[in-house]
């Protein structure tokens, strides 16, 4: 059977937690065709993290299968305090946000007592400004600033709910002074740098000053881990370009942004992040509330199924599962049916003939452009590449073919794992020989002993020969024998 119709082209991210932690239930999750694991620190020791990090690789490579491990730093966050009982906030009350802990309270008017809660930002009281909105627990609870001075902001409650211990607040439209990178996600990430994870997945990103300051780190710390910039509010949007630009792939993090902006752009501005990915040759994740009723239920809503198919309609590299499988009931059967919706739709895609591949600058893009348009054009074709630091699959993944995977052959380990991350390639680890011919055809080998390959297959070559004396990047057409 060919790589062709085997092979799934978009790929599987899963959150890890309580219901996948054990060896037993990471075999299954691999196996069932998850790429690439996700760590999110947000409440997450550093213990446990060393932990889990070596379980996932003994497990790969017991069964054979190196997926890459994704750390999710928490990035910066507006807290309000602990209470000793939660608040039943009612619609018209006059609240209190205190920044400075244990502030007294003062009478509103006719003398009633107004309640507050502290929030962990001192400097709140800077960025927001009367006409605001607050939002707390993922939007149940809507504020309007009154008043403001150096000790509270004085709010109306628009919406009324339950105020629990360490909320989590959002800002829509305030551009919030709060580092990007934290003190606490340089220590978890230099947790994750010495365990060898493949990708950090950097939060509330807002502009691609953010992603540099990252990038600093990383240098500093020798690390070739790829930067994730995760777009989750306002400034993100307007941003999206030079964001896009700076980063190694973008995560469309809905959860936040479906609180930081209106509803009804979300759609939106999820199209706009993966057309500005696929312009650029970027990797982009569609991520949150995927199969949000799969926590609880064995299957998901028919517009959870359709939300799936958009994602993969529009070429989205990767698509992502959360609470689904650090808390869900049927977390192996989740990222079965993300399998199963995305290879559906990719069978349509390829009936369909696909898109016309973009067009980038640059030489080699050029040449990379011309086999993924013969690709297109031969039936059972099948593109396959050499890479030594992952750029030659990285831009044939951003020409998106209309049916043919890339299989890309490296000699790093590492490399292999982050190409987990890019749509349509599937990554095989070979040493490169210093003869070209010599390298493809060991991994021609390879593929036939993997069943991969089968005589009569079209082999579109996209690597470099010796020239003269130096390197030319070349397309060839072959036949399996």
């Amino acid at each position: 059977m060919s790589a062709e119709t085997t092979f799934r082209r978009t790929k599987i991210i899963f959150t890890l937690g309580p219901a996948t932690e054990s060896e037993e239930m990471l075999e299954k999750m691999i196996r069932a065709g998850a790429d690439i694991i996700r760590l999110n620190m947000a409440h997450a020791k550093h213990d446990w993290t060393r932990t889990v990090i070596r379980r996932v690789r003994a497990v790969s490579q017991r069964i054979g299968r190196d997926v890459a491990i994704m750390m999710d730093i928490k990035g910066p966050e507006i807290r309000t305090g602990d209470l000793d009982v939660p608040l039943e906030l009612k619609a018209g009350e006059i609240f209190d946000f205190t920044v400075k802990p244990g502030a007294a309270a003062e009478p509103g008017g006719g003398g009633v007592e107004i309640r507050s809660v502290d929030v962990n930002y001192q400097d709140l009281v800077n960025d927001i400004k009367v006409g605001d909105t607050v939002l707390v627990d993922n939007g149940l609870l809507r504020l309007e600033v009154l008043t403001k001075d150096s000790a509270r902001i004085r709010c109306r409650v628009l919406i009324a709910g339950e105020l629990k211990s360490r909320r989590h607040i959002n800002l829509p439209g305030v551009k919030v002074s709060l580092p990007s990178f934290t003190e606490k996600d340089r220590r978890d990430s230099i947790v994750g740098l010495e365990e060898g994870i493949d990708f950090l997945a950097l939060s509330f990103v807002r502009m691609a000053l953010d992603i540099e300051g990252l990038r600093d780190f990383l240098t500093l710390h020798k690390s070739k881990v790829r930067i994730i910039a995760k777009i989750e509010d306002q400034s993100a949007i307007a941003n999206l370009d030079e964001i896009v630009a700076a980063c190694d792939g973008l995560m469309v993090a809905r959860g936040d942004l479906g609180i930081e902006c209106p509803f009804e752009e979300l759609p939106v501005i999820q199209r706009r992040a993966v057309r500005a990915c696929l312009a650029q040759g970027r990797a982009v994740i569609v991520a949150t509330h995927m199969l949000e009723s799969m926590i609880s239920q064995p299957v998901p809503t028919r517009a959870e199924i359709t939300d799936v198919a958009n994602a993969v309609y529009e070429l989205a590299d990767c698509v992502m599962l959360s609470g689904e499988t650090t808390i869900g009931k049927y977390p192996l059967e989740c990222v079965q049916m993300l399998d199963k919706i995305s290879r559906r739709i990719e069978a349509e895609e390829a009936d369909s003939g696909g898109r016309e591949p973009a067009v980038f600058t640059g030489d080699r893009m050029k040449v990379l452009h011309s086999a993924v348009v013969l690709a297109n054009e031969i039936p059972h074709s099948i593109l396959l590449t050499f890479t030594r630091h992952g750029f030659m699959a990285q831009g044939l993944a951003a020409l998106r073919p209309a049916h043919a995977p890339i299989i890309a052959f490296t000699p790093s380990a590492e490399v292999l794992r982050q190409l987990r991350l890019l749509r349509g390639v599937e990554p095989f680890l070979m040493p490169l020989a210093s003869e070209p011919d010599i390298t493809i055809e060991n991994a021609i080998t390879i593929l036939r002993r993997e069943h991969r390959i089968k005589p009569g297959d079209k082999l579109i070559v996209a690597t470099d020969i010796v020239s003269q004396d130096r390197l030319v990047d070349s397309v060839q057409l072959r036949t399996v024998r």
